[in-house]
């Protein structure tokens, strides 16, 4: 495939932007991405509040691999999570209460999201810091794009907005099922079938090519 002629650190990037996203491909994180993605800008505060979350832990974790004892690194990256989450959280509300009072639960919850907790046991703990903070762009690019995607499906034809900001006129029949958990279920699996058919295309004309 072209993606092995990669650079190494493009490659890892790629890896968790398409290949291995953490959504379309390895379903992970899937609370945050049903519940909040009924609007575009939830989308991109709980992706870019993950990501700071999974890029900061990834780094630490990282960097003092070697210090931390096998027998407690789960506990010990739980700890490494929770203090950025409880960073994120405090500064959201800060920044806004409304959008803070939107995300809800789901902002704390991300101490037990899977994505970061798996980056950080099943790479960050293996590679150098420049590595895995490489990875956790890649990962947390990632999961903001398949939110986002979610995002303006449900929002445009659920709402009939992108960022509250009206796109149809005003005879527009809005798809309100989609702002609803059952409109998050169909959306995703919407997705999953357009980013697994986009996938098989793609290694089916390499195969062609390579014969």
């Amino acid at each position: 495939m072209a993606e092995k002629n990669l650079p190494e650190s493009l490659d890892t990037f790629v890896k968790g932007l398409w290949r291995e996203n953490p959504v379309f491909v390895m379903l992970l994180g899937m609370c945050p991405v049903l519940a909040v993605s009924n609007t575009v800008k939830n989308c991109i505060a709980m992706g870019l509040c993950a990501s700071f979350v999974l890029i900061m832990s990834s780094t630490l974790v990282s960097l003092f691999r070697k210090h931390i004892p096998k027998q407690v690194r789960i506990a010990t990256f739980i700890i490494i999570i929770a203090t950025f989450v409880t960073i994120v959280d405090y500064v959201l509300k800060a920044i806004s209460k409304e959008l803070s009072d939107a995300l809800g639960a789901f902002v704390p919850l991300i101490v037990v999201n899977c994505i970061i907790l798996g980056r950080a046991e099943a790479y960050a703990s293996k590679h150098n810091v420049v590595k895995s903070f490489i990875d956790a762009v890649g990962m947390g690019v990632g999961f903001t794009f398949a939110l986002l995607c979610l995002g303006v499906v449900r929002e445009t034809l659920g709402m009939g907005t992108i960022w509250g900001i009206p796109v149809f006129g005003a005879n527009f029949e809005r798809w309100s099922i989609l702002v609803t958990a059952p409109g998050g279920f169909f959306t995703l699996g919407a997705w999953l079938l357009v980013f697994s058919w986009v996938r098989e295309r793609g290694r089916t004309k390499a195969k062609g090519g390579a014969a």
